[in-house]
């Protein structure tokens, strides 16, 4: 009989009743708080901390789903672990929200005036905070709540100034005017990464400039110029051609009219303009274009901005004062038109940047702000990377896109008009104009104004790895103890905003690297492959998914979605299959706890009461653990999933599950008490493996075996045993597996049940096969159901029976009034070509002296094993085959 328990498990996984109450269980129970241990080796992740603009997505999932894996494996490593949560203030993202929300009521932030709009925006992030916790709460995120920053707290924010005033001491942040993107919606400027460029249709307008003095060229009393935004053309202040361009050399210092303003302009040469685009004449507008910018330094020009922050125009756009920039467009295009300036023009196609977070098009525009110095900051970032303390890219080629982008970085802009975010610590003199940079406000300050502008939230962001531990006390336990962090996992779209950043400024203000590996992975997609977007509709709840597969389903899909730096596309037949693994494991658990009968915790038995089963399986077992180390450390999550998944499915579930069954059933009660311990132990095992991709249904499961500990979470994680390599045990089970899988192949193609018993002879000219088969003879007995078994070297070939050809035997199975002699023919041949295939491959394998010369000796000779196993095969089919034609 079979030894049951008390427990009866759930026929059938319920990922709701798993899940309820159990993350409450783990908080309650301080088990995401580092362990104290000083004596163990520390661990640290900081959080990429998620905006406070709304829900969590699908790619917030998988992204926190890949750090909770990490450190819950190095937390049953026996590491100390800390991963710090927190969010984003993500100043124009958030305030954007903040103004779309406040519009819809009829109200502007303006109306409000900047103290109460930042009020309305505090509540927004409590709103929003509270959700995101609910989120990683259902995720089952395992972080240290009680070191939860928000990059506008005190100590962040203290962190900040100081960097600034730092940076601004040593001349690497100054103020001054230039021509940088600008968002009119949100009125604020942008970092060139954050200018989103997308197809826009346009044109270009060709129109004419007349001379002033009655000069004509090519027999014309004008110049063309073409531009595709006619609004800016009140900006212009030259026209500028090459110098070594022979067509125009003489024009170079005349002057020509700028159309409906009546202003004349100079032309003249500069090295910047491309002969061979267009006309090779360009108009120079210093205060809308940068690279005019820099033309109008060159030749001292006047710097006409025509635009106010909204981009309507402004007093220097004449008669189109106070209208919208494309409005204004029309009816400049028109009074071109109606005026014979017009030429031509031609409708085109072309690369418009538009703000990332608001989605208006952006202007070039002449501004006063702040900047940092890029040069010698990414000079010295660079050069740390060739240090012992350079930062490991996963996969490593993305550390090449990180070098392209800060060996051709441009000073980054810092400043933002906006009023939620860090304020910039500059004061300016109201009588003497005087700028003051600081930690705090001057001690006179009814004679100062504040900077009315804020920090990039970028700025802020690039701290986060020694901010959060409380730099700038270099003091501060948890900097000493867990800075530089441990693995940052990010996705590869922000290496330029935030990656590259957090990379410079620790370098700079620590001198360290932020954290020694950077795991990349890609984007969420879905199934046809496009990004998720709100305009394609296609976006995915994960809450949504936890609800239908259950969390556990949810992050195996994730995890085994996709290799690093790759990107995942949602499917619904993956989280099937996971959501039907997760039910393989329950019920196979199920099975075990049942039959575990009332051990105090399973205790392996004496190795000399192991049977052939017991042995594979904990060699199988080491192999598993042992691959799953080595890929867990190397970020390869979806090869850890198939290490785990071959493992549990195939070799614990179909295979040794199937065998203890004889053992519990039949009358040995010493090897019954064995498969009991070897089977929960196994399973203890397994439960241990399973548990940083799968929390809570393995704490669910282990909770309901014996067991000594609070929790599988700090539980050891499973390491490798010598005793458990047994290379002999590895090759008997699999030479059984073979047999028993051919058996059960032949009773298919026969259509002859399991519920028939059916002879079974075995022709081998090996004494350790037949000793093998002999010893075992119950497990084939189990998985075969044979009535008879003859096993030798003189068994003969029934007249018509189906056969098997595995390594060192030939197998029939007498159907004589089952069997048709022709379909056992096609079947025979069928099988001497696949055999004859795989001989072929392996003779042009061996027959490469490339791989022959270059591979692994132990490969090389492990091909050479396959290659005369198939020989064997192929020799002993082709015999089968022509015995039975002959027999016909």
């Amino acid at each position: 009989m079979t030894i049951m328990t008390t427990k009866d498990l759930p026929t059938k996984y319920d990922s709701h009743s798993v899940e309820e109450g159990r993350y409450q269980k783990w908080l309650d129970a301080g088990l995401f708080k580092p362990s104290g241990d000083k004596q163990a080796k520390p661990y640290s992740i900081v959080l990429p901390p998620p905006n406070v603009t709304g829900k969590l997505h699908l790619g917030h999932a998988w992204d926190t789903a890949l750090q909770d894996m990490l450190v819950r494996y190095k937390r049953m490593e026996g590491f100390d672990t800390l991963w710090v949560p927190g969010m984003d203030h993500a100043g124009i993202a958030t305030q954007a929200k903040v103004e779309a929300r406040l519009r819809e009521q009829g109200i502007t932030r303006y109306d409000l005036g900047r103290e109460k709009f930042i009020q309305q925006v505090w509540d927004w992030k409590d709103e929003y905070g509270t959700t995101i916790h609910k989120q990683w709460a259902k995720l089952g995120l395992s972080m240290d709540y009680d070191r939860e920053r928000f990059t506008l707290d005190d100590g962040l924010s203290d962190a900040v100034r100081k960097v600034f005033v730092e940076m601004y001491k040593k001349g690497l942040i100054y103020r001054g005017e230039y021509i940088i993107n600008w968002d009119p919606q949100a009125r604020t400027a942008l970092s060139d990464i954050e200018v989103i460029h997308q197809d826009d249709e346009g044109a270009f307008y060709h129109v004419k400039y007349p001379f002033t003095d009655g000069t004509t060229f090519d027999g014309k009393d004008y110049i063309e110029i073409a531009t595709t935004r006619p609004e800016t053309m009140f900006g212009d202040v030259a026209v500028a051609v090459h110098p070594s361009d022979e067509r125009y050399k003489e024009l170079v210092g005349k002057h020509i009219t700028v159309p409906l303003v009546d202003r004349e302009i100079p032309i003249i040469a500069d090295e910047y303009v491309d002969p061979e685009f267009g006309t090779g004449m360009v108009k120079i507008t210093p205060a809308h274009d940068p690279n005019d910018f820099l033309v109008g330094n060159r030749h001292d020009l006047e710097r006409i901005n025509t635009m106010n922050e909204d981009a309507s125009m402004n007093e220097n756009a004449g008669k189109y004062n106070g209208m919208d920039r494309f409005d204004a467009r029309k009816a400049i295009v028109k009074d071109l038109q109606d005026g014979d300036w017009m030429l031509n023009i031609e409708p085109i196609t072309h690369s418009v940047g538009h703000s990332e977070r608001t989605g208006v098009q952006v202007e070039a525009r002449l501004s006063t702000q702040w900047f940092v110095k890029m040069a010698p900051m990414a000079k010295q970032a660079l050069d740390h990377q060739e240090t012992d303390d350079k930062v490991d890219f996963w996969p490593p080629r993305f550390e090449d896109t990180y070098k392209q982008w800060m060996e051709n970085v441009h000073d980054w802009v810092i400043s933002r008009q906006l009023w939620w975010g860090h304020r910039i610590p500059a004061w300016y003199n109201k009588q003497t104009g005087e700028t003051y940079v600081g930690m705090e406000e001057p001690s006179d300050i009814e004679n100062w104004e504040q900077d009315p502008d804020v920090l990039d939230t970028w700025f802020s962001s690039a701290l986060w790895p020694f901010s959060t531990m409380g730099w700038p006390d270099t003091d501060s336990e948890d900097f000493k103890r867990y800075f530089p962090t441990d693995d940052l996992v990010t996705g590869y779209d922000i290496i330029f905003f935030w990656v590259s950043r957090m990379m410079f400024q620790s370098v700079e203000f620590t001198g360290r690297r932020p954290f020694k590996n950077v795991l990349m992975h890609g984007l969420m997609r879905d199934n046809q492959g496009r990004k998720m977007s709100k305009s394609l509709g296609n976006g995915i709840d994960p809450m949504d998914v936890i609800d239908q597969y259950g969390v556990d389903a949810m992050r195996w899909f994730l995890a085994t979605g996709s290799t690093p730096g790759q990107d995942v596309r949602y499917d619904t037949t993956k989280l099937d299959s996971a959501w039907n693994f997760i039910n393989k494991i329950w019920n196979a658990s199920r099975y075990v706890i049942m039959n575990l009968g009332d051990m105090d915790k399973p205790v392996l038995p004496p190795k000399e009461q192991w049977n052939l089963a017991d042995k594979w399986i904990l060699n199988r077992l080491n192999q598993t653990v042992s691959d799953v180390h080595r890929l867990f450390d190397k970020f390869e999550f979806g090869e850890v999933g198939r290490a785990l998944y071959n493992f549990i499915w195939n070799d614990f579930c179909d295979w040794y599950i199937e065998m203890t069954k004889q053992v519990l059933n039949g009358d040995d009660e010493a090897a019954k008490v064995a498969t009991q311990n070897m089977l929960g132990y196994v399973l203890d095992q397994i439960l241990r493996l399973m548990h940083p991709i799968m929390p809570f249904v393995t704490e669910e499961l282990w909770q309901d075996m014996p067991h000594e500990g609070d929790s599988i979470m700090v539980a050891a994680y499973p390491e490798t045993h010598a005793e458990f390599a047994d290379e002999k045990a590895e090759a008997d089970m699999s030479r059984l597996i073979e047999l028993i899988s051919a058996v059960r192949n032949i009773r298919a193609e026969a259509n002859a049940p399991m519920s028939s018993t059916v002879d079974l002879l075995i022709k081998t000219d090996s004494a350790e096969l037949k000793q093998l088969l002999e010893d075992n003879q119950d497990f084939v007995a189990r998985f075969v159901h044979p009535s008879e078994v003859k096993i030798g070297a003189d068994v003969t070939a029934p007249k018509l029976a189906m056969s098997a050809i595995i390594s060192d035997a030939e197998v029939y199975i007498p159907l004589e009034e089952l069997i048709n002699i022709d379909d056992e023919i096609a079947r025979l041949e069928k099988e001497v070509a696949s055999l004859a295939k795989e001989v072929d491959r392996s003779e042009k394998k061996l027959g490469n002296e490339r791989f022959v010369a270059n591979a692994p000796a132990a490969v090389v000779e492990e091909e050479r094993g396959k290659q005369a196993d198939w020989k064997q095969k192929l020799a002993a089919a082709t015999a089968r085959l022509n015995d039975v034609k002959a027999s016909k």
